[in-house]
């Protein structure tokens, strides 16, 4: 079976990283109310501004990685780590599935579990690739 080009894939992980970026910023700045993320965990704002920081870092870094990975970030001496962080991203969306699984959200379920399962195969489907686009 012929595995889907990296390419494209990998810029279709971007993309969705990206988005996923501007969400996170949407929530900073309570424009998406904070009960519908977290599985409902956060019951008040203290707390929502460290874990969205957080969350928009994480993901930074991700879409950092992915790119490092796919050579649209040129330096050899982090080839390395793109290669064995993209593992990481793959991970991450994998365990963040069962995570989603937990959640107390009902649309969170509906929306973030698909999106889950995307990111992880779009990532998992870079991770495998052993050379650059």
């Amino acid at each position: 079976m012929k595995l889907p080009n990296v390419g494209i894939v990998g810029k279709t992980l971007m993309a969705l990283l990206a988005l996923l970026m501007v969400m996170h910023v949407l929530i900073l700045a309570r424009v998406i109310p904070y009960e519908a993320v977290w599985g409902g965990n956060i019951k008040d704002e203290s707390h929502l501004d460290f874990f969205e920081v957080s969350a928009l870092i994480i993901t930074a870094v991700f879409l950092l990685v992915v790119a490092i990975k796919l050579d649209y970030v040129k330096t050899p001496g982090l080839k390395r780590v793109g290669d064995i962080g993209v593992w990481v991203v793959f991970a991450y969306f994998a365990m963040n599935i069962i995570t989603n699984l937990t959640s107390e959200v009902s649309w969170e379920k509906l929306i973030f579990i698909p999106l889950s399962i995307v990111l992880a195969l779009l990532s998992l489907r870079v991770a495998v690739d052993r050379e650059s686009p």
